[in-house]
């Protein structure tokens, strides 16, 4: 400290003049109260003196003056120490906020801008989004092993599941999530093309931006490029021979197979024919003459565990993984009444006491409760039921009927007195805990559930071909099978639950293309042909452009050769050569595509064969490969809508993340519920 002292006095000293140390003790003489100081100093100024500071400071105030500069050197290392006489001394240090729009916010919110904060980082987000789905493209894709925040695995390579389990908190993946989820619920199918497509683009525009580009050009120059892209699509329809409507769809089952094998072979690739073979006749059973207005929660799946997936089957009606309540097991041509009330004695909700003086009083009493439930019974068996399927709770009278249930790891809705009476009158008796399963099964029979334990008129009994209880492994199920349902149920068989919740998400893509079908019969050929051609006249397109936006209209059309690229790399196959084969193919066939099928796929009489997998191009017309036209037209529309979105960000503003736990996300609650 005294070297530091004696530095600082030295350098102050041999400045030459007075004038030089004189101005500075001037501008801090009211700061260090140096009174004295000041008078002698400006003395000297008035008589036009330049003497050296020595000589006019006796030892006295040169002991102050050294202890005041010392003072001063301390407050210049620490900044913010206050020593001024009208404020109270601190001493705690705190770490400045930098100037700017940060210095407004709250500590702990984060602001970003600019090209390396904001624009670089958020392509760099979604690149990685890219790298995680892209090797799951594709029937050759690779699977993802996801284990949620309930630590439930998954074992998928569906884009659209990944992407759900997964927390993603960037906000620029984020979008890119969103726009996969839209892709979903508009077609149910091409969520990962979106996400590959999306961050190509941005990988590119990255480029574009180091060259010196704006992101307003560049963005101009995507919408363009998008614009002529969909209006290239039309063009490039396949003709099939036959011309799909909404109304001959049933009379085409063959060729609707092999357009939802398409979709079926990306994620169980192999078994595509016989399941697309499955999943269509499953959709034409409920889609009738109103194609237009098809749901797919038309098509049921149960998954039973054990046995493989050419062990399953389609059921045109209901199949409920269930038992039977009464000895009845089998019916015929069956008239089915469907209560959401339990068969059971009603009871008010207030509490009553009965007082019992003898014997015979107790058994009148028990003898009416029994007349009562089974002349409600014998009216429904009158009027033709011989099937109840009903919903509820536990009765509140038969304590020892509950006791039963509780010893034995068993619930119903049937009293044990209904159900004697039950099986006297030959009715079967189905129990359905759940609601949404009873109002599928009400759709199933053409049937209206009633509320309350009555006799139903003509119009409100379902009907239903037959309904019978079977055994598939160890499972016992229930069967409503009718030729007229407005419902049909895949009964899938697997060995493990994770391949039958994978070959459930392939079976539902299927089903969305379908659904897809009834909105625009279009086709293009797959395997990357259709975004060969696309590139290319979209790249003869850029030629034709004046302005800057060329640029961006070219590297537009050089990311769709992500597509084949990809779906060449997941193959094991060499990505340049099949590119290189592809355009110049292009010059001749505009069907031209990568061949990602096989020889032979797996069936019931082919269950050993080998899969055969190619690195070759060929037609896609004629090995019968096709991708939906709507499904590629919203994809190019909402990833380069989402790419846009991302690039049109220059800063990124986070505030401060609430304390406590986060709210809880209904994921799995039903959209009836």
């Amino acid at each position: 400290m005294i070297t530091a002292i004696i530095y600082l006095v030295k350098i102050t000293i041999t400045r030459g003049r007075i004038n030089d140390f004189k101005n500075q003790l001037l501008e801090e003489a009211d700061y260090f109260e140096l009174l004295e100081l000041r008078k002698v100093i400006l003395r000297t100024q008035q008589n036009n003196q330049e003497v050296p500071v020595a000589n006019l400071l006796d030892s006295n105030l040169k002991i102050y003056i050294v202890l005041k500069m010392c003072f001063f050197l301390l407050a210049s290392v620490s900044n913010y120490l206050d020593f001024r006489p009208d404020q109270k001394r601190r001493m705690a240090m705190r770490v400045p906020k930098a100037p700017g729009f940060a210095s407004m916010m709250k500590e702990g919110a984060k602001y970003m801008h600019g090209l390396d904060e904001a624009v670089y980082r958020n392509i760099n987000a979604c690149k990685e989004l890219c790298e995680t789905t892209s090797s799951s493209f594709g029937p050759n894709g690779l699977n993802k092993m996801v284990i949620n925040h309930i630590e439930k695995l998954f074992v998928t390579n569906d884009a659209a599941s990944i992407l759900r389990e997964i927390d993603v908190v960037h906000p620029a993946a984020k979008i890119l999530m969103l726009a996969s989820e839209m892709q979903e619920k508009e077609v149910g199918d091409g969520t990962n093309y979106v996400i590959l497509f999306a961050s190509k683009l941005l990988e590119n525009a990255e480029d574009l931006l180091r060259m010196g580009l704006s992101q307003s050009e560049i963005i101009d120059g995507y919408l363009l490029a998008m614009s002529k892209a969909l209006e290239i699509l039309p063009t490039l329809e396949l003709d099939v021979g036959i011309k799909l409507t909404k109304d001959n769809l049933n009379e085409h089952d063959a060729l609707i197979s092999k357009i939802l094998q398409t979709a079926i072979s990306s994620k169980l690739f192999g078994y595509h024919e016989f399941l697309g073979e499955l999943v269509t006749r499953a959709c034409l059973v409920v889609s009738n003459d109103g194609t237009h207005s098809f749901n797919v929660d038309n098509v049921r799946v149960c998954k039973i565990l054990g046995g493989g997936l050419l062990q399953s089957s389609m059921v045109s009606g209901m199949v409920l993984k269930r038992e039977i309540d009464s000895e009845v097991t089998k019916v015929q041509q069956a008239k089915i009444a469907v209560y959401s009330c339990p068969i059971d004695i009603q009871v008010t909700e207030t509490k009553g006491t009965v007082l019992l003086k003898s014997a015979d009083e107790l058994l009148s009493f028990s003898k009416d409760e029994e007349t009562g439930i089974e002349s409600q019974i014998k009216a429904i068996h009158d009027s033709g039921i011989n099937v109840i399927v009903s919903g509820g709770k536990i009765g509140k009278l038969f304590l020892y009927y509950i006791y039963l249930v509780l010893v034995h790891f068993t619930f119903s809705i049937l009293g044990e007195m209904a159900l004697h009476f039950l099986n006297k009158y030959q009715i079967m008796a189905v129990r359905l805990m759940s609601k949404f399963d009873l109002r599928r099964v009400a759709k199933t029979i053409d049937a209206v559930v009633l509320p309350k334990l009555r006799t139903p008129t003509h119009e409100e009994i379902g009907y239903c071909d037959n309904i019978y209880l079977d055994e598939i492994g160890d499972t016992s199920i229930v069967v409503f099978k009718h030729q007229k349902s407005m419902i049909s149920t895949i009964i899938l068989r697997g060995s493990t639950e994770q391949i039958l919740d994978d070959c459930e998400r392939a079976l539902d893509d299927a089903v969305n293309n379908f659904k897809a079908l009834t909105k625009e019969q279009a086709l293009l050929p797959g395997g990357g042909a259709a975004e060969i051609e696309l590139a290319q006249q979209l790249t003869t397109y850029a030629q034709t452009c004046p302005g800057i936006e060329q640029y961006a209209i070219k590297r537009y059309a050089e990311t769709f050769d992500c597509i084949p690229k990809i779906l060449a790399e997941n193959s094991g196959c060499k990505s340049t050569e099949i590119l290189a084969k592809l355009y110049v193919g292009h010059q001749d066939n505009k069907n031209l595509g990568f061949l990602i099928g096989s020889n032979q796929a797996i069936t019931k009489e082919r269950t050993t064969q080998p899969i055969d997998i190619t690195c070759e191009t060929s037609d896609m017309k004629l090995n019968a490969l096709y991708d939906l036209y709507i499904t590629k037209k919203w994809a190019l529309l909402f990833a380069t809508k989402a790419a846009c979105t991302v690039l049109s960000v220059d800063e990124i503003i986070c505030a401060k993340p609430a304390g406590g736990p986060k709210p809880k996300e209904n994921k799995g609650w039903d959209n009836d519920d």
